[in-house]
C-alpha cells in the first residue's frame, strides 16, 4: 500500500445575500448562557428620562446567537481585523464612556 499525503479538500463557498439586512450599530450588549452567546446590536439614543433627568435609550435592531465555539470564532476573527486596521491607522482611542468608572450605569 502506498502512503499518500494529506491533501485538504477544496470547498467552494457560495455567499447568498438577497435575504441580507445592513444595519449600524453604536453599542452592543451580551449575555449568555451555558450554551449561548447573545448579542444585541442597536443604538445608544439620549434622551430625558422620565424624572428630566438625562438618559439613554438602548433601541436594539439586531440580535445574534452563538454557539461558544462561534463566538471564539467570532473574537479571533474581530481581534485581526483590528489588529490589521490599527496597524494601518494607528491605534484605536476608546473615549471616557467606555472606559474605568466613567462607564455610565445602565439601569434596565
Amino acid at each position: 500500500m502506498s502512503e499518500q499525503p494529506n491533501q485538504q479538500q477544496q470547498i467552494q463557498l457560495r455567499i447568498e445575500e438577497s435575504r441580507m439586512r445592513t444595519t449600524y450599530a453604536n453599542t452592543i450588549r451580551t449575555t449568555t448562557t451555558p450554551d449561548e452567546v447573545v448579542l444585541d446590536f442597536g443604538m445608544n439614543m439620549p434622551m430625558p428620562g422620565p424624572d428630566g433627568r438625562p438618559a439613554i435609550l438602548f433601541d436594539i435592531g439586531s440580535r445574534v446567537v452563538l454557539n461558544w465555539r462561534g463566538g471564539k470564532r467570532l473574537a479571533i476573527s474581530l481581534g485581526q481585523v483590528i489588529r490589521q486596521f490599527e496597524q494601518a491607522n494607528g491605534e484605536i482611542a476608546l473615549g471616557p464612556a467606555t472606559q474605568g468608572n466613567n462607564t455610565p450605569k445602565i439601569v434596565e
